[in-house]
C-alpha cells in the first residue's frame, strides 16, 4: 500500500495534433513534488496519465495501493497544462470522482483547479494549492497524517468549511531552488518515453527547468503557478544534475522548458564554461549534448548570450516574437521590440543555432496591416520552425479582463489545435482559422523554395539539405495558393 498516489491530468490521447507530433514529456513538476514528498517521509507511487486512454484507469492503482491520499499535480511548466484545456479538465474531475468512491483525501494543484477552484470543489476535491506545490502540500499533508485540521494556519490552500469555501494567504514563492531535491525520475517509466521519441523521431529528449517564473508583463501571459517572480537554480546544480542525467537516461537532446531562460546576469556565460569545462559536449563521454530553450529577443542580444549559448550545445531557441507589428508588441505590453526580434534571429543563424518564433494573430485591434507586417517579418527571416496561436485570453491577466464580456460562452480550447476565437476580434473566427492554414503552408512552401535554391547556389553544403521540405513543394504550392483564396472568402464574409 502507497500512503500517496500521485497523479498528472495530461492525457495524449485527448490533444489530437499533440499525439501526432509524438513528442512526449514526463510531467516534470509532477516529479519535483512526488520527490519532495518522499524527501518528507511520505510513501509515494504516480500514476503517469500521458500515454493513458481513459480516466478511468486510474481505477487500477487504487486497487492495488488502497492510497489514503490522492493527488493530482499537474506540470507546471509545461505550456500544454496552462493552456486549461477542457479535455484534461473533465478528465480530472472524473479521476477526483472515484478517487472519492475509494475514500481518498483529494489535493489538487494545477492551472487550471487555481482558475476554476470552486468547479473543482465542488467536484469533490478536497483542497486546491494555489502556487507552488512544494511547501504547501507538505505542510499539509503533515497535519493531514496527523489528524489535524487548522488548514487555516496553511498558506495557499482553497478548502471548504462548513458550506463556504476558505482562501488561505498566497504563500511566498521558493527563493533557493537549489535546496529541491532532484524529480523522482525512478517513477517515471523513461523507457517508454525513450521508445516513442526513438520510434517517431530517431533521437530521445528528457525535460528539465533551470527556472521559476517570469518577471515580465505580457499582458495576456497567465502565471497562475510560479507568478511574476523570477528565481533562478545556480549553474552548478544545473550542469551536475545534466551530467546525472546523460550517464543514467542517456538522452540526445534536452528541452529546456523555462519561461525564460537565462534571465540572470552572468548566467549563461557561467552556464557554457561549465557545460565545457565538464566536456558534456563531448560526444565520447557523454553522447550528443543538444537542447532547446525559450527566450525573449532583447535578453538574447545581452551580454554576447548567443555565442555562449552556440558554445554550450544550444540547437534551437524559441522566441516569443508573437507580431511583426510594434503596435500590437506596445499594446501587449510585450517589452521588445521587431527590430530586436531581426537582429536576435539572424545572430542565432550567424552561430549555427535555429531560430524559432512563436506568433499569435487575433489581438485587440490587429489590422490587416499589422497582419501582413507579421508575414513579412517571417518572410524577412525565415526561421527554422513555427508555431501559430490566436491570442487566448486566461483568467488572472489584463487582457482577460479586457476581453471578458464577450466571453459569455466558450472560455476555454478543448484541446491544443481548437484555436477558437474566445472574444469578438477584427475578423471573423473562420478568417482566423484560414489565416492559420495560410500562413503555415505559405512558410512551409518557402522552406521548400529555399532549400531547393540552394542545392544549386551552394552545392557543397547537400549534406544540410532537407530533402523532405523539397519534397513537400507539390503540397505545399498548391495548398499556400487554395488557402490564399479561403482567407479572402473568409475575409468578405
Amino acid at each position: 500500500m502507497a500512503e500517496v498516489l500521485i497523479s498528472n491530468t495530461y492525457f495524449l490521447q485527448f490533444d489530437k495534433k499533440q499525439l501526432k507530433q509524438m513528442q512526449p514529456y514526463a510531467p516534470l513538476g509532477t516529479l519535483y513534488v512526488a520527490s519532495v514528498l518522499r524527501q518528507n517521509g511520505f510513501d509515494v507511487s504516480f500514476f503517469d496519465t500521458t500515454f493513458r486512454k481513459s480516466p478511468h484507469e486510474i481505477h487500477s492503482p487504487f486497487t492495488i495501493h488502497d492510497s489514503p491520499f490522492f493527488i493530482i499535480c499537474d506540470d507546471g511548466f509545461n505550456y500544454l497544462t496552462k493552456m486549461c484545456l477542457t479535455n484534461m479538465r473533465e478528465a480530472a474531475f472524473e479521476m477526483i470522482a472515484i478517487a472519492k468512491r475509494f475514500g481518498s483525501t483529494v489535493i489538487v494543484s494545477s492551472s487550471d483547479s487555481t482558475d476554476h477552484y470552486k468547479e473543482y470543489i465542488a467536484c469533490g476535491a478536497d483542497f486546491i494549492i494555489k502556487g507552488e506545490a512544494e511547501s504547501t502540500l507538505t505542510e499539509l499533508m503533515k497535519k493531514l497524517k496527523n489528524d489535524e485540521n487548522d488548514f487555516q494556519n496553511i498558506p495557499g490552500l482553497y478548502f471548504k468549511l462548513s458550506e463556504a469555501i476558505v482562501e488561505t494567504p498566497r504563500r511566498e514563492v521558493l527563493h533557493d531552488l537549489d535546496s529541491l531535491p532532484m524529480p523522482a525520475w525512478d517513477l517515471a517509466d523513461v523507457n517508454f518515453y525513450r521508445d516513442k521519441w526513438i520510434e517517431e523521431h530517431g533521437y530521445f529528449s528528457m525535460n528539465f527547468v533551470t527556472t521559476r517564473g517570469c518577471p515580465f508583463k505580457c499582458n495576456w501571459c497567465a502565471k497562475p503557478i510560479y507568478g511574476n517572480r523570477y528565481n533562478s537554480r545556480s549553474p552548478e546544480s544545473v550542469v551536475n544534475e545534466i551530467k546525472f542525467l546523460l550517464q543514467k537516461y542517456h538522452p540526445g537532446h534536452f528541452w529546456f522548458c523555462d519561461d525564460i531562460f537565462g534571465l540572470k546576469p552572468g548566467w549563461v556565460k557561467r552556464f557554457s564554461e561549465l557545460v565545457q569545462q565538464e566536456n558534456i559536449t563531448r560526444p565520447d563521454l557523454f553522447g550528443n549534448f543538444k537542447f532547446k530553450i525559450q527566450c525573449r529577443a532583447d535578453l538574447l542580444l545581452e551580454e554576447n548570450n548567443i555565442e555562449s549559448l552556440a558554445k554550450a550545445g544550444c540547437d534551437e531557441v524559441w522566441i516569443g516574437a508573437e507580431s511583426g507589428s510594434q503596435k500590437i508588441l506596445d499594446a501587449m505590453e510585450k517589452g521588445t521590440t521587431v527590430q530586436q526580434i531581426y537582429q536576435s534571429t539572424r545572430l542565432l543563424k550567424k552561430h549555427g543555432i535555429k531560430p524559432c518564433f512563436f506568433l499569435q494573430f487575433g489581438y485587440v485591434g490587429e489590422t490587416k496591416k499589422d497582419i501582413q507586417a507579421t508575414k513579412k517579418m517571417l518572410l524577412d527571416l525565415m526561421p527554422y520552425d513555427i508555431g501559430i496561436s490566436v491570442s487566448y485570453p486566461l483568467p488572472g491577466t489584463k487582457f482577460f479582463e479586457m476581453v471578458k464580456e464577450d466571453l459569455k460562452g466558450k472560455a476555454n480550447w478543448s484541446d491544443s489545435d481548437d484555436l477558437a476565437m474566445m472574444y469578438r476580434g477584427t475578423f471573423s473566427s473562420e478568417f482566423y482559422k484560414q489565416l492559420h492554414r495560410y500562413i503555415h503552408k505559405l512558410y512551409r512552401r518557402e522552406q521548400g523554395f529555399q532549400m531547393l535554391k540552394k542545392i544549386f547556389t551552394t552545392p557543397s553544403s547537400l549534406h544540410s539539405i532537407d530533402w523532405h521540405r523539397i519534397f513537400a513543394l507539390p503540397y505545399f504550392i498548391p495548398a499556400s495558393w487554395w488557402n490564399n483564396f479561403k482567407l479572402q472568402l473568409a475575409e468578405k464574409n
